[in-house]
């Protein structure tokens, strides 16, 4: 059994969605707190405010992930509960920032200052020229992205399942509209910029600059990250691809890709929840799905926690002792023999798909005590590869 855990993105959030989960013991408070980090008041965007405030980026940003954080904490009895019955978590957009803080790769209160210094640097890039989004449903793959190219529109998020959402000027936009793919629905989309696109690049140079001085923990459950379906848990890279996601596209469906791959038996999607569930209906068949869309669905999601919640081996050893693949394909190893001694970084083998080749790194100096696979084995996604003896113990 393999429970994940996926964390929306901008455009889920609709008017009065935060207001049934205030009732719940704690959850109001713990709001109030992170709202307080923010410096915005998101109980009240999330209780009363209209859809336009919503919409702004500033505001829906930090919203949707402290929305995503308080929800959690209805999950589990425990907090430490979710690292060790959680075996992968992911994030689309923005919240992918939701899905690094539950791992512990930063604390909340880093994810709200990162959240809201990221809405305002990409608010501030959208204002340079009118730019939005439009999700392009059904068509052929190949027509569709001749379309985009046709039209000087970027693919920004593949969603999988038949949609592509295409990001560009509002000009463009228009044109796409009026003449669309075959067989394909051209929908216009409730943001407030092309995100994901090069029109970002602005909001990368300001989130680089506050990430030189962060501090940061590898992830205590395996993260799929939305720009490759690259299975991290080292918490640099985790940052980093924080940093670089504001200005590339989302590739969903390689998450769920790899999702398939890790032999994912049920998902839950925090709120404001709906959008990636409805996702993982079509494209992971046979995976049981809860979407938190109010407190009346928490009874099935503590089902499904108790059901395909299974104890992780590295939830016992700690995850910083273990080197992981980061995707599925054949290992090779980089004649790293036993008792050898590696840097933080250094690359210790690689795996080979079909598709790519990836390097697979050592998030830790250390010795090399065990193989925990062999050369020329084949290997999923997050699997413990490598055993290392950290530095100093």
């Amino acid at each position: 059994m393999v429970l994940v855990i996926v964390c929306p993105g901008q455009g889920s959030q609709k008017p009065g969605f935060l207001t049934p989960w205030l009732d719940i013991p704690g959850v109001r408070e713990r709001a109030e707190w992170l709202s307080a980090v923010a410096g915005l008041d998101l109980v009240a965007h999330g209780t009363t405010s209209d859809e336009a405030t919503i919409k702004d980026t500033a505001v829906a940003q930090p919203l949707l992930v402290m929305a995503g954080l308080v929800s959690m904490l209805t999950l589990f009895e425990h907090p430490g509960d979710g690292f060790r019955r959680v075996a992968a978590g992911a994030g689309h957009s923005v919240g992918e920032i939701t899905a690094a803080s539950a791992a512990g790769v930063i604390s909340a209160e880093q994810a709200m200052v990162f959240v809201r210094e990221r809405g305002k640097a990409m608010a501030a890039a959208s204002a340079v020229r009118p730019t939005g989004m439009s999700a392009v449903l059904g068509g052929d793959p190949d027509e569709v992205a001749d379309t985009l190219t046709a039209h000087g529109l970027t693919p920004a998020n593949n969603n999988g399942a038949g949609q592509i959402v295409a990001a560009g000027t509002m000009e463009q936009l228009s044109t796409l509209a009026e003449a669309p793919p075959a067989k394909a629905r051209v929908i216009p989309l409730q943001v407030a910029g092309a995100f994901h696109t090069e029109h970002m690049a602005p909001a990368v140079s300001v989130l680089s600059g506050f990430a030189k001085a962060m501090s940061t923990h590898d992830a205590r459950v395996p993260l799929v990250s939305n720009a490759d379906g690259k299975v991290v848990h080292g918490g640099r890279e985790v940052l980093s691809r924080l940093v670089s996601q504001v200005s590339n596209p989302v590739r969903w469906d390689l998450c769920m890709e790899t999702l398939r791959e890790l032999g994912t038996t049920a998902i839950i999607e925090v709120p404001p929840a709906g959008t990636l569930t409805n996702l993982a209906k079509r494209a992971l068949p046979g995976v049981e799905t809860v979407a938190l869309r109010t407190p009346d669905d928490l009874e099935k999601a503590h089902r499904l926690v108790a059901e395909h919640g299974e104890e992780r081996q590295d939830a016992v050893e700690p995850t910083w002792r273990l080197v992981i693949s980061p995707a599925k394909g054949t290992l090779s190893h980089n004649d790293a023999a036993l008792g050898s001694v590696v840097a933080a970084g250094d690359v210790v083998a690689t795996v080979s798909s079909l598709r790519d080749t990836y390097e697979v790194t050592a998030p830790h100096g250390g010795s090399i005590v065990e193989w925990l696979a062999e050369d020329g084995d084949p290997v999923a996604p997050g699997q413990p590869v490598l055993r290392l003896h950290p530095e100093g113990n």
